[in-house]
């Protein structure tokens, strides 16, 4: 993979924001919003998964609120997000993370093989953040050398624009 054009990668920040925008004044939030930041996603820098989980700190229990692939992801309740070292960086850290390989794959996701046989072993993670907390992770996985640091940044800078419909998910 070659080295991104600019230090948001492949993101195109003016037109996401005018997609995520138009998409935020759309009825059936927040499904219409998550939905057009998959689509955005797919078209910017590619995926096999595209995910978004909630994170409840108080409970520390996560809950995954959209699914690019829900027949192999599906919505489903919460569960207890137990200590991982990708849960203290991401979740509790505040910050993005990376993986290219397999190896990375198995040391982020207890889920690992599911993810493996879906042909995933690069993966970005940005949190959202809000008022000082994190409300959850935006997920983009794809084969191995699919993203690079500069596609980090991107996904990081917009992933803020979810956070109204996290909050909206939680009510």
């Amino acid at each position: 993979m070659t080295a991104s054009p600019t230090a948001t990668g492949r993101f195109d920040i003016p037109a996401a924001l005018r997609i995520l925008g138009e998409a935020a004044a759309e009825a059936g939030q927040p499904q219409a919003l998550f939905a057009a930041f998959d689509r955005l996603c797919k078209l910017s820098v590619g995926h096999e998964l595209f995910t978004l989980l909630a994170w409840d700190a108080p409970a520390g229990e996560v809950e995954r609120i959209y699914s690019s692939r829900p027949t192999e992801y599906p919505l489903k309740g919460r569960k207890p997000m137990g200590p991982t070292e990708w849960g203290a960086r991401v979740l509790k850290g505040r910050q993005t993370w990376i993986g290219n390989g397999a190896d990375d794959i198995r040391w982020a996701f207890p889920d690992h093989e599911l993810i493996l046989s879906l042909g995933c072993e690069a993966c970005i993670n940005a949190p959202v953040r809000w008022d000082g907390d994190v409300l959850g992770v935006v997920s983009a996985l794809g084969p191995m050398g699919s993203y690079d640091e500069a596609d980090l940044a991107g996904l990081d800078l917009l992933a803020a624009t979810l956070a109204p419909a996290y909050l909206a998910a939680r009510r």
